[in-house]
């Protein structure tokens, strides 16, 4: 080979180094991608749940969520109940959470792994596409996997009071409301245990609901020792929420500055999450086309390299 010829030679090796870079890149981005769709995924469920997130936080809710048992009621009482801790419950979601996201989005890493280990795998995933198609089945199964645990592990911690409170045709057939007919308890508090009985009902049992709450309302009105019975307001506002879509007592209605503040960074909150989906799309959709740039020239580069030899 002539002097010249060897000037203009195709350095193969450099060209092949080069496109391992190239790959590399292809798949650091491809990895990017895949973090900021999770994040959007995230982004995008907090944006449904964002309200009852907040609530949790404030230590309220729309609906009743648990038993409360007020400290007026006899000692004995307490073992069907206890006094609902959404904060608590808020943390437990914030774990559950994260325990799902870095489960799913390391998970998925691992059966795609070991599933291109099956030759029947191993050729499909050679596309781009299908592999992270595969990525995403197996995220998604991962999630819900670890979802069905949480409700099934929250469901056994609810058992205490869940089956005191379970009946089919009529409130009365519960095991607590049956305690309560043989007790010497005042009448608002068994019938403010007897709302929270009818509202935790699957599903809600409404009409048997609002003669207890309107009892309620009554004996804030008329019973002087009402404020005495330990009655949460917020357990009062999640009832009279639940069932009229609006505080109607004085006490209830005493918790109206925890909602304000609550929507006020609900609104601040919704913008925060709207955005962070935003940028996390645009993100994912620019990574994916640089991923896509790099792989097509690759792609090119290799069948160039061969028609060279």
């Amino acid at each position: 080979m002539s002097k010249l010829e060897d000037e203009y030679a195709v350095n193969t090796a450099n060209i092949q180094q080069g496109v391992q870079i190239l790959k590399r890149r292809k798949t650091h981005l491809m990895g990017w991608c895949i973090f900021t769709t999770s994040l959007a995924l995230v982004a995008l469920i907090s944006y449904f749940l964002q309200q009852e997130m907040l609530y949790s936080w404030f230590g309220i809710s729309p609906e009743v969520k648990q038993l409360h048992i007020p400290v007026s009621a006899d000692a004995e009482l307490t073992q069907f109940g206890q006094a609902p801790n959404y904060f608590f419950n808020l943390l437990s979601w914030f774990g559950w959470l994260f325990l799902k996201m870095t489960s799913a989005f390391i998970g998925a890493f691992f059966v795609i792994y070991f599933l291109k280990k099956i030759r029947f795998f191993a050729i499909r995933f050679q596309s781009f596409i299908l592999k992270f198609v595969g990525w995403i089945v197996a995220f998604i199964c991962i999630w819900s996997t670890l979802t069905y645990v949480q409700y099934d592990w929250n469901d056994e911690a609810a058992d205490p009071y869940a089956t005191a409170i379970e009946y089919k045709n009529s409130l009365h057939e519960s095991e607590l409301a049956q305690y309560l007919d043989h007790t010497q308890l005042a009448p608002p508090v068994k019938a403010y245990v007897l709302a929270q009985i009818a509202l935790l009902h699957s599903p809600t049992d409404e009409n048997a609901a609002i003669p207890y709450v309107l009892t309620l309302v009554d004996a804030e009105k008329s019973d002087p020792d009402f404020i005495q019975y330990g009655f949460s307001a917020s357990q009062l506002w999640s009832m009279q929420q639940q069932l009229y879509g609006k505080a109607i007592t004085p006490l209830a209605k005493s918790i109206s500055p925890k909602i304000e503040q609550a929507q006020k960074w609900g609104n601040i909150l919704q913008v925060v999450i709207i955005s962070a989906f935003i940028v996390n799309v645009i993100l994912s959709l620019i990574l994916y086309s640089f991923s896509r740039y790099f792989a097509a020239r690759t792609r090119r580069i290799e069948q160039n390299l061969k028609n060279v030899r």
